[in-house]
């Protein structure tokens, strides 16, 4: 299965940079795509999420026959894996980063828990809690969900990390009584704090608190347990250092080749002609003159998105090794056939081009968290008015790159063919192999694409379910033989 082959590639990645431990995957079921870290995200049906928990099989190996639900880690090429954000990250009220789930017991246990059961049955090493609340209560002081329920009634016998300051921001403003934060994360169940800056001050109150009896040293203990039977599992004590001859992991071609499969196999065609009849994909790769335009087409940023190199990510094609798009489409066109990009042209340029066809490549800009909380998720411009000058006079695909489904409906009626690339990384070319005909699209929509933010949240089975493309839609195309 790709993704856990993607898990794999990952894993010894992840090892050749010298760290045996990945935050990964986000098993968040995003119901909102106005939601910041909705391209975290696998889908908004709890099913497509549960599936994709195959990936920690990849990045930690299979768990031995007998051994289901006991954190595992197959060896010094795996790394231990970790779920998160624990629970309902993905519910939040208006895709808010960091708010309120407002979902009754029976909503959380059936479309933000499911995948959690899989993740245990794999034998994820670890469980990383939630800034965001349920009904109120934050979930990084939540006993109930954490221990009672995550610990004690599903068996997770891994470790339960907190976020990144994630115990601070159980008060409002974060770290106004610290203290009780430490008494609170601590006691509901976290075992690992993740402690970025002032860990002297954690580590004086938490003593603080076990020699008075604040908290139980029983809490202590099982924290302690927990971390150091995934310690054992990974094999750390035994080898503790980075294993230097895995550095011709990083960045190979094999793992390039996939991450390309993965594009190809990722994209989604919405619209393909004006009318059925009359396809405008695949592209012929021999033609007199083509236009590529936009500012997702020449930039390696852009096509990754956040989380990348950087926290927020970055535009241009300075920081990363890869492909773009458009020279993607250099390389992938007969030689014979000319290719003129323009980022944002202007209408005589482009009425007096005598172009066979064009690629708009329009998009997002790189986000990550809170910073990608969008309430319009309106494509930046001039996104739209490059597609209106181009598809007005030419034969147009538009290709948008983004994390979530965006307005494109004042738009559709313009594009001959439209393509959903979401974030394709560092292998452009894989958006070409299906341009061009070389592959054909497959991909399906993992979330409803809205017709305007005035629906959301809108997801599959509402009761006004009215969307502009539903979930699980994409057209098909053959590879040209």
């Amino acid at each position: 299965m790709l993704i856990k082959r993607i898990g794999e590639a990952t894993a010894l990645e992840v090892r050749a940079t010298g760290i045996p431990y990945a935050f990964a995957p986000c098993i968040a079921v995003c119901r909102d795509p106005r939601w910041g870290r909705c391209y975290e995200s696998y889908s908004e049906d709890p099913k497509v999420v549960q599936s994709m928990t195959t990936l920690i099989s990849g990045l930690q190996g299979d768990v031995p026959a007998g051994s289901e639900g006991r954190p595992y880690v197959g060896g010094s090429k795996k790394v231990a894996a970790c779920a998160k954000h624990y629970v309902g990250d993905g519910g939040t009220f208006m895709g808010i980063n960091e708010n309120n789930t407002v979902i009754d017991a029976h909503g959380l246990m059936t479309i933000h828990m499911p995948a959690y059961y899989n993740s245990i049955i794999r034998g994820v090493s670890t469980v990383m809690t939630s800034y965001s609340s349920w009904n109120g209560k934050k979930m990084h002081a939540n006993h109930f969900l954490v221990t009672d329920f995550l610990k004690n009634k599903l068996k997770f016998r891994g470790f339960v990390i907190s976020d990144w300051q994630g115990i601070d921001r159980i008060t409002s403003p974060p770290g106004v009584n610290y203290s009780y934060s430490v008494e609170a994360g601590v006691g509901a169940g976290i075992d690992m704090i993740m402690v970025p800056y002032a860990y002297t001050e954690f580590i004086d109150d938490l003593t603080y608190q076990v020699k008075n009896n604040i908290i139980p040293m029983s809490r202590i203990d099982d924290a302690v347990y927990r971390i150091l039977r995934v310690k054992f599992t990974m094999g750390l004590f035994e080898s503790p250092y980075a294993d230097p001859s895995l550095v011709g992991e990083l960045g190979k071609q094999e793992h390039r080749d996939l991450a390309r499969e993965a594009v190809r196999k990722s994209l989604v065609l919405l619209k393909n002609g004006k009318s059925a009849s009359s396809p405008l994909l695949p592209l012929p790769k021999k033609a007199g003159k083509i236009l590529v335009a936009g500012s997702h087409a020449d930039d390696l940023g852009l096509q990754c998105g956040g989380w990348t190199i950087t926290w927020q990510g970055q535009t241009g094609n300075d920081k990363t090794a890869g492909t773009t798009i458009l020279s993607a489409i250099k390389s992938t066109v007969d030689p014979s056939t000319e290719v003129v990009f323009s980022e944002n042209p202007d209408s005589t340029a482009v009425d007096s081009g005598n172009y066979d066809y064009a690629i708009v490549v329009i998009g997002e800009p790189p986000y990550a968290e809170t910073f990608g909380d969008s309430l319009n998720l309106t494509i930046p411009a001039p996104g739209p008015s490059v597609i209106q000058t181009v598809c007005k006079s030419v034969k147009c695909v538009v290709v948008l790159i983004s994390g979530r489904p965006l307005v494109v409906e004042p738009y559709i009626g313009a594009m001959d063919a439209f393509v959903a690339a979401w974030l394709p990384g560092t292998e452009g070319q894989g958006v070409a192999d299906v341009l061009f005909g070389d592959y054909g699209f497959s991909g399906k929509l993992a979330r409803t694409w809205f017709k305007s933010v005035d629906q959301l949240p809108m997801n599959v089975g509402d009761k006004h379910y009215d969307p502009l493309f539903p979930f699980g839609f994409g057209l098909t195309t053959q590879a040209k033989k």
